[in-house]
C-alpha cells in the first residue's frame, strides 16, 4: 500500500458518521458521496482543483452524461479494476445503461465508505449488490494533478 493510499484510508475515517447532504463536503457537518471524495481530496492537497457545479440529485438520469466518471478520470488517477487496493476510490453505474453516479472508497478488501441518502457516512461491505455495479477504479495521485 503507498503512502497515499494510507492517508486516504485515515482521512476516510475521520469522516465516518458525517450526515448525508446532497451537496455538501464538510466533515462532521454533512456530504454526498461526491463530497466525500471532495473532502478527501482537499485535505490532502490542499484545495480543491475546482468546484462542482450545482447538481439535482437526479442530475445523472436528467442529463445522461459521464460527468462524474470524467472528473475521476481528470484529477484521479484511473486503474483496472483488478488492481484497486484499500485507499482507492470506486465509482460505480447504478443501473446497466446510466451514468456512473456514486462513487465510494475501498476501505478493506470486503469493505466500502460511503455516503448516500438516508444516511451518514458509512462503512458497508462490498456485497454483490454493489460489486455488480462498479465499472471504475481510480488511486489519488502522489501529488494534486494540475490540468
Amino acid at each position: 500500500m503507498s503512502d497515499i493510499q494510507t492517508r486516504v484510508l485515515a482521512e476516510t475515517k475521520r469522516w465516518l458518521d458525517t450526515p448525508y447532504q446532497h451537496q455538501a463536503s464538510q466533515c462532521g457537518a454533512g456530504c454526498d458521496c461526491l463530497g466525500l471524495i471532495r473532502g478527501i481530496y482537499h485535505h490532502l492537497y490542499g484545495a480543491e482543483p475546482v468546484p462542482p457545479p450545482p447538481y439535482t440529485p437526479n442530475w445523472a438520469e436528467e442529463r445522461g452524461e459521464e460527468t462524474l466518471r470524467q472528473a475521476a478520470q481528470t484529477w484521479l488517477c484511473e486503474i483496472p479494476n483488478g488492481k484497486a487496493e484499500p485507499g482507492d476510490a470506486l465509482l460505480f453505474r447504478m443501473s446497466p445503461n446510466a451514468p456512473c453516479k456514486h462513487i465510494a472508497i475501498l476501505s478493506a478488501p470486503h469493505i466500502i465508505t460511503h455516503a448516500y441518502w438516508g444516511r451518514a457516512v458509512v462503512e458497508s461491505y462490498f456485497v454483490p449488490y454493489w460489486r455488480r455495479r462498479w465499472v471504475h477504479s481510480f488511486r489519488f495521485p502522489e501529488k494534486g494533478v494540475s490540468r
